[in-house]
């Protein structure tokens, strides 16, 4: 009889939801086999931009904090970051979607070749702005940094035709050698319901911040939303009422025709519905006073889908995930997470 992989001849440990328990050896073994995977994503890259800066004074010019500037950091966001995150887990990633010629598109793609990531499916376009999105972050010597303020740099014009058709191409071409296409949608216009639904791929996942229910009836896998993208898309409160979450979680997932859906509930952790079983509610992982929560929705969707590509069931996959966001958001700025956090996590 094999021994469990801690060695012991103890009955397996378990992780709870609120109607299930799942076997921590079998997610150990799932992220055993991340590496074995091929995802593509196909979605809108982000820049994302954080400015460090000491508060200097209040200006005699108005009531605002002059600040002294001190340095800038740079990391993928959106789309990009589930790309990094992907990589960071051992996965191949293989990213479909567009950046400017600019010096934030010129930055990603740098930060993707550092990690031996394939562009040749990015496009670059001339004139077109690359999405970055600038917080300051202001603090005195001694104290942590709070986000004072945050600019948003998007493109004003839209995505040529000529380079929609070489995305779908594309993504068409790489969604039949992947084990997953993971969609990521922050609303710039890269994804549309219309070329995901032609995509043909085996699995999509979808994280959709403005619309939704608008890829019903596009073959969607499963989707992550949060609590609040839910209530945006049904105009509806969910708050405390637990209720209410079900029955706008279980209209999402027969609305957008999912197998499976999972929300993400901040502090409050994650709620799993799926077709054929009741929904389960997930807590959330570690501290529920996160260091920073930029980008955690990009580990969790990363983390789902790979888990899924490596045979995990859903609730499985949403463990997985439910940790991830867990160790991610207690990093500074916006963060990756590894196999080896994963498997220390699980562990302990």
């Amino acid at each position: 009889m094999k021994k469990s992989r801690s060695g012991g001849k103890s009955p397996a440990k378990r992780a709870r939801g609120e109607n299930g328990t799942v076997d921590l050896t079998r997610l150990l073994d799932i992220i055993a086999l991340f590496p074995r995977q091929t995802i593509c994503v196909l979605g809108d890259f982000v820049l994302d931009e954080f400015v460090s800066c000491e508060i200097s004074r209040v200006s005699r010019e108005a009531p605002v904090l002059i600040l002294r500037h001190r340095r800038v950091e740079s990391y993928p966001g959106g789309a990009a970051n589930a790309v990094a995150n992907l990589a960071e887990l051992g996965a191949r990633v293989l990213p479909v979607g567009v950046v400017g010629d600019d010096p934030a598109g010129r930055g990603l793609l740098e930060s993707f070749r550092r990690k031996r990531i394939n562009v040749s499916a990015i496009s670059r376009v001339p004139g077109l702005a690359t999405t970055t999105k600038t917080r300051f972050l202001a603090g005195w010597t001694h104290t942590t940094e709070q986000q004072v303020l945050r600019v948003d740099r998007e493109p004003t014009d839209l995505i040529p035709h000529r380079v929609h058709q070489f995305l779908e191409q594309k993504a068409r071409r790489l969604a039949k050698s992947c084990a997953a296409v993971l969609v990521s949608d922050y609303g710039v216009g890269t994804v549309s319901p219309a070329v995901v639904r032609r995509l043909g791929a085996r699995r999509i996942l979808l994280d959709s911040r403005y619309r939704l229910l608008e890829f019903r009836a596009a073959n969607i896998t499963a989707a992550t939303p949060n609590e609040a993208e839910i209530e945006a898309a049904y105009q509806a409160r969910i708050g405390a009422d637990i209720s209410k979450l079900k029955e706008l979680g279980e209209c999402a997932l027969r609305d957008l025709g999912a197998e499976a859906l999972v929300v993400t509930r901040g502090k409050d952790g994650m709620a799993v519905f799926e077709r054929v079983r009741p929904p389960q509610l997930l807590p959330v992982f570690g501290s529920d006073t996160p260091v920073d929560v930029t980008g955690a929705g990009d580990t969790v969707i990363a983390v789902f889908t790979l888990a899924l590509a490596a045979g995990a069931t859903y609730l499985e996959a949403a463990h997985l995930a439910n940790y991830a966001g867990g160790i991610v958001v207690m990093k500074p700025r916006t963060a990756t997470v590894s196999r080896a956090e994963l498997e220390s996590a699980l562990r302990k």
